[in-house]
């Protein structure tokens, strides 16, 4: 069976909605972020050298990274359903996207978090910072405009990932003038898996409750 260290308010979470919608038995072994520092907790590194959530156990398999895990866990349990086959005129958009969200899309959101900390140091770097949030976001609107999911009409493992960032924008009011955005996480937040999932992780700040 398969355990999935799960640490509060991060991006396991999108594992946890991966497997009920798979509808995989699983163990899950909860971590809180230190209230001081919002990091990790040391106890994770006897798990993976990095540190960080999430990380997932599949008998003696020990697997790290958000995309790596989805990857697995599809390859492995997934019915044609969350991946698309090779000859679908989706995959490429399906790979793209399994890989642009914690490429192209985290990135600036990220910069734009740490710059935060720095306070007028960190001022300089904002304009940068918003014109590639834009971009981001612009792309997202013209995909979601043209298509009812990220790699086409059809859900897949695309949008396990690509969730999380919109979420992040979204809780900081970014999604405001992008309606096919928001309209996209909303319709995700009501999926009868994602709404288990998130009872089976607990605290989720980028949930539904803060809509």
């Amino acid at each position: 069976m398969i355990t999935i260290h799960h640490l509060n308010n991060s991006r396991s979470q999108r594992i946890l909605w991966l497997l009920e919608e798979l509808k995989v038995n699983y163990n899950i072994k909860h971590y809180q972020r230190d209230t001081t520092t919002n990091r990790a907790p040391e106890e994770l590194k006897a798990i993976h050298p990095l540190g960080k959530s999430p990380v997932i156990e599949d008998g003696q398999l020990i697997i790290a990274e958000t995309g790596a895990i989805i990857e697995y866990l599809l390859s492995k349990y997934d019915k044609n359903k969350f991946l698309p086959k090779k000859t679908d005129r989706s995959y490429n958009s399906y790979i793209h996207f399994l890989h642009f969200a914690e490429g192209s899309a985290m990135l600036p959101l990220l910069l734009a978090l740490f710059t935060g900390f720095l306070g007028e140091a960190g001022k300089p770097l904002q304009p940068m910072i918003s014109s590639e949030i834009k971009k981001v976001l612009d792309y997202c609107e013209q995909q979601l405009t043209k298509y009812e999911y990220f790699a086409g009409d059809k859900i897949t493992g695309a949008d396990i990932q690509m969730i999380f960032p919109l979420e992040a924008a979204k809780s900081k009011g970014l999604l405001s003038e992008y309606d096919a955005c928001d309209d996209y996480v909303n319709k995700i937040h009501k999926r009868k898996a994602y709404i288990s999932a998130l009872e089976a992780g607990g605290t989720y700040a980028y949930g539904p409750v803060n809509d």
